[in-house]
């Protein structure tokens, strides 16, 4: 036990920010069910509020969140807005519905654990995950949803990705990091969703958290596109081409150019406003 100990601590001081190895999307067949009949709609306005109190809009497609200043009647508000989500029958609603309901629910949720556990630095010193070596709050069980206690971690792997597989999730589900594609001024709705995930993509595409280039010219992109290649593309030239779709005409003529990814690049800080 002593050798793993060392063997962990040394592990941290080469690799303060660790990078989690991406779970493999593996359907949860519970939550395949939904009612293409519904007419249930879920109300995100607490999200709202919250967002419009706490969002800050930085520039450059960076939003920050003024966790300090969350009021305690603010983080009761939140919870409440956790707890309404829980009780829904989300297996009864349509797949237009689950889709955000589910997308705000792990991004409320992320901030109420980050809410729990400041201040602190980075979501990975939220150690509380099963499991000696894991880090961050991912595998931890923290809602309760039709009888079946769920993780963050069953949201995006066992869910979103397995169900909808589409790409473009990775742009609004937001991990509380400086690297992580922003969290939105606005809830994800049916009616809003696929725009919103189209324009998510095309804001961190163009920045330099999701795309970069070296002195040489050489190709940088956020971590997420390594992560997850497969969900992106089997090789090289199809991650470069999801890119592309996306990209501005003038950086959309600069990835004409690239045949490969030279290198990867994740921000672990808090995506706090100071």
């Amino acid at each position: 036990m002593r050798f793993l100990l060392v063997l962990f601590a040394v592990f941290l001081v080469f690799n303060p920010n660790p990078l989690r190895a991406a779970p493999e999307a593996k359907l949860w067949e519970r939550w395949a069910a939904h009612d293409p009949k519904s007419a249930v709609q879920i109300d995100h306005t607490p999200w709202r509020q919250f967002l419009d109190t706490y969002l800050v809009e930085v520039g450059d497609g960076v939003n920050l969140l003024k966790y300090s200043k969350v009021t305690p009647e603010d983080k009761s508000s939140l919870e409440r807005y956790l707890t309404y989500l829980a009780a829904r029958p989300v297996s009864r609603l349509s797949r237009p519905q689950q889709l955000p309901y589910w997308i705000n629910f792990y991004n409320a949720l992320t901030v109420k654990v980050v809410l729990d556990h400041y201040p602190v630095e980075s979501i990975l010193k939220i150690g509380i995950s099963p499991g000696f070596f894991s880090v961050g709050p991912w595998g931890k069980k923290l809602v309760t949803v039709e009888g079946e206690k769920i993780s963050l971690d069953d949201i995006e792997h066992r869910i979103l990705r397995p169900i909808w597989q589409d790409p473009r999730l990775h742009y609004v589900l937001n991990c509380a990091a400086w690297g992580c594609p922003e969290l939105r001024p606005l809830p994800y709705t049916a009616a809003n969703v696929n725009a919103q995930m189209d324009d998510a993509a095309k804001i961190y595409v163009a920045s330099d958290r999701g795309v970069w280039f070296d002195e040489e010219g050489r190709l940088g992109t956020s971590s997420i596109y390594k992560w997850y290649a497969d969900d992106f593309g089997r090789n090289y030239k199809e991650i470069i081409a999801h890119l592309k779709k996306y990209a501005s005409p003038k950086l959309r003529t600069r990835l004409d150019k690239m045949r490969d990814i030279w290198g990867y690049h994740y921000d672990w800080d808090l995506n706090e406003a100071k």
